[in-house]
Formats: structure tokens, sequence, C-alpha cells
């Protein structure tokens, strides 16, 4: 399975990449986050450091928008636009199970809905420049650093404690759900009971 090819690039980089990308996008957005709120801030869904936005951005950008890497401004300009699509799409996903998107632009100017704004757009940009033609080479030399058996085992761990830790906090996500709807059952069978009281 990990030597298998998609893309011309092997399931062992994609995989070590895609974890790579998804803890250094938690580390950025939570220190970025942090100096904002002036107090530590995680930007991850689950307790650890982890963002797999970040990681799914960094890989589909890089499978997609390599073939641009000789232009500046086409590559920057398929990035921005790609990467505020992407954007957008994972905020409705997010608010259509979870009834909550993590992050709000709604602050921001030229902001659509609080899930993508300008500003963001035109940082997208630059990052996928930066990610192309710069941090991808270098995160492909740190995986080849490893052996495949060990890279392999690394990247076993990590998938199984991520696992583990959103399975936890989706467990918590839906116990909460649980307790909202009681509390609202329960607050209609006072009402009903209430005006029967007085009308029956």
């Amino acid at each position: 399975m990990w030597s298998r090819v998609v893309f011309g690039t092997d399931v062992y980089h994609i995989v070590s990449a895609f974890i790579i990308y998804s803890v250094l996008g938690w580390a950025v957005e939570s220190i970025y986050m942090s100096f904002c709120n002036r107090k530590l801030t995680n930007r991850g869904f689950g307790k650890g450091p982890f963002c797999p936005i970040y990681g799914f951005g960094g890989v589909l950008g890089y499978m997609i928008l390599h073939p641009l890497s000789g232009s500046f401004f086409r590559l920057y300009f398929a990035g921005a636009i790609l990467a505020t699509a992407f954007e957008f799409m994972v905020g409705i996903m997010m608010k259509k199970a979870f009834g909550e998107i993590w992050w709000d632009y709604n602050d921001k100017k030229m902001n659509y809905k609080g899930i993508i704004c300008l500003e963001s757009t035109i940082a997208w940009g630059f990052y996928a420049v930066f990610i192309i033609r710069v941090l991808n080479g270098r995160v492909n030399s740190f995986i080849d650093s490893w052996s495949n058996r060990t890279g392999t085992l690394i990247c076993e761990v990590i998938i199984l404690l991520v696992v583990v830790d959103y399975a936890m906090q989706l467990r918590m996500i839906i116990k909460k759900s649980d307790f909202r709807l009681r509390d609202e059952r329960e607050r209609l069978v006072l009402k009903y009971r209430d005006l029967r009281a007085r009308w029956f």
C-alpha cells in the first residue's frame, strides 16, 4: 500500500507530507492566533497539534499547482483561487456536519458569510508560491532522511493518535448535542403541560 503510486508520488510520501503540513499549519495558525488573542490558542479540532485542512491543502495544492511552478503570477492566482474555494467548501461542510465553523472572518473586510475573506485569499496566493517553490522540496528531503520502514511506523503511530483524539472530540460533541436535545425536549414538554393546565 505505502509504495503504491498516485499522481506520480507514492502513498508513503503523500501521507508523510499530509502529516507534516497538518502539523506545520496547526503551528503557524496557533502561534498567529495566540498573538491575536494574547493567550495560548489551540487552532486544532482535537487536543493534539494537528490541522488536517492544511494537510489536505498542502498535498492537493502541490499535486494540482506544481505544473504552474515556472510562472509566479499564474501560480499565485491559481493558488489563491483554489485555496479560497477549498476553504469555502470545507466551511460549508463543517456547518452542515457540526453546526459551526472553526474560524470566523466576520470581523474582516470583504468577507462572505464569515467563511472566506479577501485578506485570506491574498495570503493563500503567497502561501501557494512558498509551498510549491520553497517548502515542498524541504519537506520531501526531510521525509527522505528517514528509512521507509521508520517513516511508515511514525506515520502509523501519528495517524492512530489523531484518530483516537478526533474520536474523543466527536464523542464530546455528540454528548453535548444529546444534552441540548434532551433539554429542548424537556422544555417543550413543560410548555405543553403548562398550556394544557391553563386551557383544559
